[in-house]
């Protein structure tokens, strides 16, 4: 069943369904839960699911003293014994006369090493076939066995068919024996028929399915969770707004029009060209696309900020700040799309659906930030605006003394590190009680009632008690039956079902909740997606060690993967740590599999930020080329702290707003990126840019002797 369960994976991920979830069910049983929105554009698609994709390679008969098949399905046996059965291809005409195909196959699927779709010389859709080693040398005997058929005499010529799932669908003619180790499925097909055909071939199961109950659900986030969360995020999103509009004034309604325009710009793409379903890693890369879309706006206001501090007129302001900012946005936000490439390469289920979704942030935010904002920008200095950003905040500004963050580096390193020691540690000893039941499975209860209960109040119901353990729960029915065979489904850890069932009737009496059945249920996270989300991972931080090293040099590529490292484990301990000690209240501190995009999503942020401030150290190199490099550092942390702090607190409006007011699993989601925003401000100052003045020793590299190039005007003349 577990390799039922893999094939049913690889094929739902190669037809481009999201958000699916298939599990082993009882001891015979399989449970796919697919989105609605998916079975309603492609009814067929749990047809072809089910089917095994069993190829078959036959010999026709086509020797002149035959009888003629008078239907499908008739069988013969001829002189020598062997069987023939009477076939006809699906796209048959109507007075296509049916063919002797031998009973036993000659060859079968194994010999085949990949299938996949093309088109032909007429531009129409066929399957490829691409042979192992040995399978290759079978079909060539077989080829050429079917060759020595050839009756020079009659015209006739050997003829192969393919068969799938007992089904004749071609039966080209052989000339000559085929060597080359592949071959071609022609049979009409549309592309769509052609890519599933390939794809069902890549993925065949051994054994038949049948479908058992066909069950609409509801959806896994109550109602009442929903509305909470949309509202939460409508708060937040009013409160950046706000906070922007404030601080930035006009240049802050244009950084809003912006990010709102990438927002959009990112549904459309995601429901035009995808066809895609809102689900939880799609929130969660959402929001790491509207964080790093509001960062790349603050990133150009306060370079427009630093350029007006310096006397420069609101024209000549916005053109340096552009100016200055395009490497950084660009760095930032390609070592972020290096992250998403992989995820989306070699990810599966949600977590190529995170990759997909921040693929398309990234590119459509690095749009909206370089030219949208830049346009709105020029038109309201062509219509006279020349107070963009507050000057009274640049008047203070230029009174700020700088901070020593060098003094603070060895404390705040063994701090910071000790704490993920204690993280790791909490995962340690909770390490049996973290992973939820898409992890680990667990049993099925299946109940009728007499009357409905709000999921809100069930969700509340097992989160106060400690009795049940982790419950997931969804009102499922049968297609097209209504309201009338309406179930309640409880998901529990082993044990617990039961448990959750007499909770639920001693609580709510008047339900009369009655058990109907009981089942245990595999992981809906499968070994494939764990391993090919820690595989993502680990490709990413060595793809951004070799961009950075490339691109930077190898000590700021080793201060950004360490400092990436030290925030997922912060991140992930402190979530564990504070669902531990505060009961589920702070946080459940258990990891279900929207919480994979979670953590997918602190790395995103994680080098986000650490390549803004290694991108002002780079500058700050080139300008100072003979100040020290502990000073250069501090130069440049200093340059980029307000941007930090700016993008920081608002992405945390966002963050926060859905941690207090969201629900339900939405909770969890949002105090991971709570957490995670804060670990990775801190880290990108406090980690990776010590551990780029380590790796040089203090020291600076290539300093020549030459001639000190032009200083901004407000920077001390200090040198060390």
């Amino acid at each position: 069943m577990d390799k039922v369960v893999e094939i049913m994976n690889e094929r739902l991920n190669a037809f481009g369904v999201a958000e699916t979830m298939v599990r082993q069910k009882g001891d015979r049983s399989i449970e796919i839960q697919i989105p609605d929105t998916t079975t309603k554009q492609d009814p067929s698609l749990i047809e072809e699911l089910q089917k095994p994709a069993k190829l078959e390679f036959r010999i026709v008969n086509v020797r002149a003293d035959a009888p003629i098949p008078i239907q499908e399905g008739e069988e013969w046996t001829d002189d020598e014994g062997i069987p023939f059965v009477a076939m006809l291809p699906d796209d048959a005409q109507a007075n296509e006369q049916p063919i002797w195909v031998r009973r036993l196959s000659s060859a079968d699927g194994e010999i085949i090493q990949e299938a996949y779709p093309r088109q032909d010389q007429m531009g129409g859709w066929e399957v490829g076939l691409d042979f192992t080693t040995e399978g290759g040398n079978e079909f060539a005997n077989l080829t050429g066995e079917i060759a020595q058929m050839n009756d020079p005499s009659t015209g006739a010529l050997g003829r192969l068919a393919i068969v799938l799932d007992k089904q004749l669908e071609s039966a080209p003619t052989v000339k000559a024996r085929i060597d080359g180790g592949s071959a071609v499925i022609s049979g009409n097909f549309s592309a769509r028929e052609a890519k599933m055909l390939a794809d069902i071939l890549n993925n065949p199961l051994k054994v038949s399915l049948e479908i058992g109950e066909k069950y609409e659900v509801s959806p896994t986030l109550a109602s009442g969770a929903l509305e909470s969360s949309t509202n939460a995020c409508i708060l937040g999103a009013v409160a950046i707004i706000i906070f922007m509009l404030v601080w930035y004034k006009s240049g802050g309604g244009v950084a809003v029009l912006s990010v709102a325009t990438n927002i959009l710009l990112v549904v459309a793409v995601l429901a035009g060209l995808f066809q895609a379903t809102f689900t939880l890693p799609g929130m969660a890369a959402l929001v790491l696309t509207l964080g790093m879309a509001v960062d790349a706006n603050i990133l150009i206001f306060e370079r427009i900020r630093e350029e007006l501090k310096a006397g420069k007129s609101a024209e000549n302001a916005v053109e340096g700040g552009y100016a200055k900012a395009f490497s950084t946005i660009i760095d930032a936000n390609l070592t972020t799309l290096i992250t998403a490439t992989i995820l989306i390469w070699l990810g599966t289920g949600p977590v190529k659906g995170f990759g997909i979704t921040l693929a398309i942030g990234i590119i459509t935010s690095v749009f909206c930030a370089l030219f949208i904002s830049r346009l709105l920008l020029n038109i309201l200095l062509q219509l006279g605006v020349q107070n963009l950003i507050s000057l009274a905040k640049i008047e203070k500004q230029k009174q700020k003394a700088e901070i020593d963050f060098h003094k603070f580096r060895k404390p705040a390193f063994l701090v910071s590190w000790f704490i993920v020691l204690v993280g790791c540690l909490a995962i340690y000893i909770q390490k049996d009680q973290i992973l939820g039941i898409d992890f680990r499975g667990g049993e099925e209860i299946v109940a009728s009632f007499s009357e409905e209960i709000a999921s809100s109040e069930l969700d509340v119901l097992f989160k106060e008690s400690q009795a049940t353990g982790e419950v997931q729960h969804v009102y499922r029915s049968e297609i097209g039956s209504g309201e009338q065979s309406k179930k309640l489904v409880l998901q529990t850890e082993l044990g617990n079902s039961r448990t959750a069932l007499d909770l639920i009737n001693s609580s709510f009496p008047d339900a009369n909740m009655q058990e109907e059945g009981l089942s245990n249920i595999g992981a809906s996270v499968s070994n494939e997606i764990k391993n090919d989300a820690i595989l993502s991972v680990i490709v990413a931080l060595f793809g951004i060690l070799f961009y950075v090293a490339v691109r930077f040099e190898m000590g700021y590529a080793i201060g950004a993967v360490v400092a990436t490292i030290h925030d997922i484990l912060m991140t992930v301990g402190l979530f564990v740590l504070f669902g531990s000690i505060s009961d589920g209240v702070i946080c459940s501190g258990q990891f279900t599999a929207p919480m994979l995009a979670s953590i997918l999503m602190i790395v995103g942020y994680s080098i986000n930020d650490t390549i803004v401030v290694f991108d002002r150290i780079r500058e700050e190199l080139e300008l100072n080329p003979v100040t020290g490099l502990q000073k250069i550092i501090l130069i440049a942390i200093n340059r980029v702290l307000s941007r930090s702090i700016l993008t920081s607190f608002t992405t945390l409006l966002a963050a926060i707003s859905l941690w207090i007011f969201g629900a339900g699993i939405i909770n969890d989601f949002a105090f991971v990126f709570v957490i995670g925003i804060i670990t990775g401000t801190f880290s990108s100052i406090f980690i990776a840019s010590p551990i780029f003045y380590f790796w040089h020793r203090g020291d600076r590299k290539h300093v020549e002797d030459n001639e000190i190039l032009p200083k901004y005007d407000w920077q001390t003349s200090t040198t060390k």
